[in-house]
């Protein structure tokens, strides 16, 4: 991909997206005789839900990217389709590298201990074996499960998880970074530590996206945010401006 203007790589384009699924649907219609009279019966039908309607945006390299909307305006599609886990009904996006997804819904390995996946975790990032002991003691304690490491997952809080799972995940640095509401786990001073180290991957030539509905962690953290509604972009601006037209839109 070819510089722009502005001197910086364009490492993402989405160009005309579109993201169709198609679901069954469970539900009842009236039958014969007036509205008093009527039964209801079962019916069932192939459901069309037009999730991203022909969205389009480039991202460039150093950039940090809020991504904001209600619940169910396509903020987690659109995400899925820029990682390549969504299939496109039609339009495309183009990668300069693999993206990666950081969500809170991200499967952990429940029987096994905090530390056993933290080995895992590093493995599956690309370091080897060697390069996961030297980081091992710095992911612990940036998650802050120095008394709990050693023991199963599966008895850790779903804070807990996330942490760590934040930490595993930012240990390394990332060409295209998407953390979908990580960040709204943990206390304030997790959420600030973790908000200086997307910052710090981001001015280390990394793009990060950062879907959240915590305003305060897009005004923080993002230089320029999207908005997404009803599947539609529907603002792509900085952050401020942008941010402060979704706000005012809700009132």
């Amino acid at each position: 991909m070819a510089e722009t203007e502005n001197g910086r790589r364009p490492v993402v384009v989405v160009d005309d997206l579109h993201v169709v699924y198609r679901v069954y649907a469970g539900g009842r219609r009236a039958e014969g005789g007036d509205a008093a009279t009527r039964l209801l019966t079962r019916t069932r039908g192939l459901r069309t839900v037009h999730a991203l309607k022909g969205v389009s945006f480039v991202a460039h390299e150093n950039e940090s990217i809020g991504v904001i909307g209600h619940n169910g305006s396509g903020k987690s599609t659109l995400m899925r389709a820029i990682t390549g886990l969504t299939p496109p009904e039609s339009g495309a996006v183009y990668a300069s590298s693999r993206p990666n997804l950081l969500g809170i819904g991200a499967a952990l390995l429940g029987d096994l201990s905090g530390e056993n996946n933290i080995v895992l975790g590093g493995l599956a990032l690309g370091f080897n074996k060697r390069e996961v002991r030297e980081m091992r003691d710095d992911i612990v304690e940036f998650a802050e499960l120095q008394e709990f490491i050693d023991l199963p997952m599966r008895t850790y809080s779903s804070g807990m998880q996330a942490r760590l799972k934040f930490s595993i995940a930012t240990a390394k640095q990332h060409e295209i970074l998407i953390v979908d509401e990580a960040l709204s786990v943990g206390d304030k001073a997790f959420r600030a530590r973790s908000e200086e180290r997307i910052r710090s991957i981001r001015e280390n030539a990394g793009t990060v996206f950062l879907v959240s509905h915590s305003m305060g962690s897009i005004r923080d953290t993002c230089e320029r945010t999207i908005w997404i509604h009803r599947g539609e972009l529907r603002m792509d601006g900085p952050t401020e401006e942008v941010v402060d037209t979704y706000e005012n839109s809700r009132r």
